[in-house]
């Protein structure tokens, strides 16, 4: 897929080019890379958020990418996207349970199951008992609470598909793990596959099946997550993995 985001003078700036990834039911891929890199621009593009100038996104057999209107809309309620900045991915004027349950009410669930159905997943992702925090508006929460939210939202429709564009970077470290915790496992329950989007490569490394090294609208590396980590080919990759060099040895088994 190729994405050309702007033009300055008579220069196209291509944000995305020559990118290729397929991913299987329930595997997790890691977009690593710093700011400006295109992982967003790729994420966008994978929910049809915005248009590739060349090139297709094929989403259970269907090109996103050709789709427009109501049928666009169709597929992408069973994609979901879930936001770096727990303080502005939810409305501050809907309820948990409105905010929770509002991929269940463009799907058409009537009100009595989404109240069930968004209940669940609250108690999933440890916001429990559900009962205290369904009436509650964002502002009541804490930062770790809405990305809770945030979560109980994203699988409340049970998608095949969630981009996650950095979720856990305004978290602290503890909060990190436990919000990490549960994405891996409703991901193990229903199978959903990842696109994680990430500057940091000790939490691709936690994350994910494989990774693909982003640099300049550009993969320059990909395998599988620990291959890459453990035998890096490309300077970039080497310069990324020693800047997280402390961590990710912290992570290996002793």
């Amino acid at each position: 897929m190729r994405s050309a985001a702007a033009r300055r003078r008579d220069e196209e700036v291509v944000a995305v080019a020559d990118f290729s990834l397929s991913l299987a039911v329930g595997e997790t891929v890691a977009l690593v890379g710093e700011s400006g890199a295109g992982k967003s621009t790729v994420g966008r593009m994978i929910l049809g958020l915005e248009q590739p100038d060349e090139g297709q996104i094929v989403f259970e057999g269907t090109d996103l990418a050709g789709l427009r209107g109501r049928a666009q809309r169709r597929l992408r309620r069973r994609m979901h996207l879930i936001l770096q900045n727990p303080y502005e991915s939810l409305h501050p004027g809907m309820r948990v349970a409105d905010a929770a349950g509002e991929p269940l009410a463009i799907a058409g669930v009537d009100r009595a199951e989404r109240v069930t159905r968004v209940a669940q997943a609250l108690e999933d992702v440890a916001l429990s008992p559900a009962s205290q925090f369904l009436q509650r508006h964002p502002h009541e929460l804490s930062g770790g609470q809405r990305q809770r939210v945030s979560l109980a939202r994203a699988f409340v429709a049970e998608p095949r598909l969630i981009v996650a564009d950095e979720p856990t970077s305004m978290l602290d470290a503890s909060l990190r793990g436990e919000i990490i915790d549960l994405m891996l496992g409703m991901r193990e329950r229903l199978m959903t596959a990842f696109v994680f989007i990430t500057h940091d490569l000790t939490v691709a490394h936690q994350v994910s099946d494989r990774v693909a090294v982003m640099r300049d609208g550009r993969v320059v590396e990909s395998g599988p997550t620990g291959q890459v980590i453990a035998e890096p080919q490309h300077p970039y990759t080497k310069m990324l993995i020693a800047a997280s060099e402390g961590e990710l040895l912290e992570e290996e088994p002793t």
